[in-house]
């Protein structure tokens, strides 16, 4: 199973940018795992919130196969705490999916069609962080599951 986040905007911070590479090259050990990154959208300060929505909705819409199990980082979803988010892990390689997507949306949150077409919502917490460090946040917690599920002395419980 494929497992890959899905996010929109690059991470201008280099220290955030590279503590993620350092969690994303660990998770090589244990899963196929990948980032992709959809550009910014120009020209946002004529848009409003909506139609900002819509047009980050439709690129990440764009990137997801009917097949994708389709996870999104949402404020408002299931938190977990990192076994629980072991054992959400390890039901989707149980169920035989080929790939997760794991979703950061824009500034603003997502457009009902990605709400629509996701299979579940997961809250890393429910405070509000940047873009850049949900990406650092959510490899780290990645992870952390894969050292649970293989019994490794990563996590202290």
């Amino acid at each position: 199973m494929t497992i890959k986040l899905l996010g929109i905007g690059k991470t201008d911070d280099k220290t955030l940018q590279n503590l993620t590479d350092v969690y994303v090259k660990r998770l090589q050990f244990y899963n196929k795992f990948e980032i992709e990154l959809i550009p910014d959208l120009k020209k946002v300060k004529n848009l409003d919130e909506n139609q900002q929505k819509q047009k980050e909705g439709e690129f990440i819409l764009n990137k997801i196969s009917t097949s994708d199990f389709v996870v999104l980082l949402d404020e408002n979803g299931k938190q977990l705490s990192s076994v629980g988010f072991s054992e959400f892990i390890q039901k989707r390689f149980n169920s035989g999916l080929k790939q997760v997507i794991f979703v950061i949306g824009g500034p603003y949150g997502f457009s009902q069609e990605v709400y629509d077409r996701a299979d579940t919502k997961i809250s890393l917490s429910k405070m509000t962080f940047s873009h850049q460090m949900v990406r650092l946040f959510f490899t780290e917690q990645l992870y952390r599951a894969f050292t649970i599920l293989k019994n490794e002395p990563y996590h202290h419980r």
